[in-house]
């Protein structure tokens, strides 16, 4: 998703470090527009971080079986009309100086980055890999460490093969994604987001019906929101609206 917003809309829509840079640099020469791309990239992922974080912690305090199902369904609900209908949305103008193409994918990054951090317990952040080189590097420096022979086993330096693996993989994942998003963006468009959103859904709904079924709280939200709409569709439009006699 990110490769591929960049060959669509010249930006990495997860890239908050450089997002909150632009805040600087904008202030600094008193650059409107550029504040205000910043300024909406930087609230719709904190947003869909905190979206990700609501249904977590409701899911949890409900008891339900698959928390982390709510947002993987809600990011699948994201990416079907996304793949659908994306090219539209970069005419869809903001208040942020930026299509809502840029609001919409700093949202889903924020949901996706909040989600596998839930899931981790902290240690794995999807959309950056500042943090996983870091500690790529780190494990790196202790393997080529040269221990001296007359050390003691307990003052030798020694890196940790699993995490060093572990952040590895991450790496070369993100890369491997990055390709497939790019290469897809480029030969297909958008419509390449769908098997990805098909994915999603296919791994979130499951789970998420069972939880429906077990769960009376859940049943309970799913038909207050049923009502919300129904309500909406029956209220007439403004112009509809009886007149008084006169």
């Amino acid at each position: 998703m990110n490769a591929g917003g960049f060959l669509v809309l010249h930006m990495y829509t997860s890239h908050m470090t450089g997002f909150a840079s632009q805040i600087a640099d904008a202030i600094v020469l008193g650059h409107t527009t550029l504040l205000l791309n910043a300024l909406g990239a930087i609230l719709a992922f904190v947003c869909g971080a905190a979206v990700a974080a609501i249904q977590i912690n409701w899911g949890r305090q409900h008891r339900l079986r698959h928390p982390y199902a709510l947002p993987l369904l809600l990011e699948a609900a994201l990416l079907l009309p996304f793949g659908l209908m994306g090219a539209l949305t970069l005419t869809w103008h903001t208040p942020f100086a930026v299509p809502l193409t840029v609001l919409l994918l700093s949202f889903t990054m924020g949901l996706q980055n909040a989600l596998a951090a839930k899931t981790s317990a902290g240690k794995v952040r999807t959309t950056h890999m500042t943090g996983n080189l870091t500690d790529l590097g780190i494990e790196l420096g202790k393997m080529l460490y040269w221990n001296r022979r007359d050390r003691a086993d307990g003052e030798r330096v020694r890196h940790d093969s699993p995490r060093l693996r572990f952040f590895g993989g991450l790496v070369l994942m993100f890369i491997a994604g990055g390709l497939a998003g790019a290469a897809g963006f480029k030969y297909l468009g958008f419509i390449c987001v769908l098997p990805l959103a098909a994915l999603l859904l296919s791994l979130s709904l499951p789970p998420f019906l069972e939880d429906v079924r077990r769960s009376r709280e859940l049943r309970q939200a799913l038909q207050a929101v049923s009502d919300v709409l129904r309500l909406r569709r029956r209220r007439p439009p403004p112009g509809d609206a009886p007149r008084p006699p006169a």
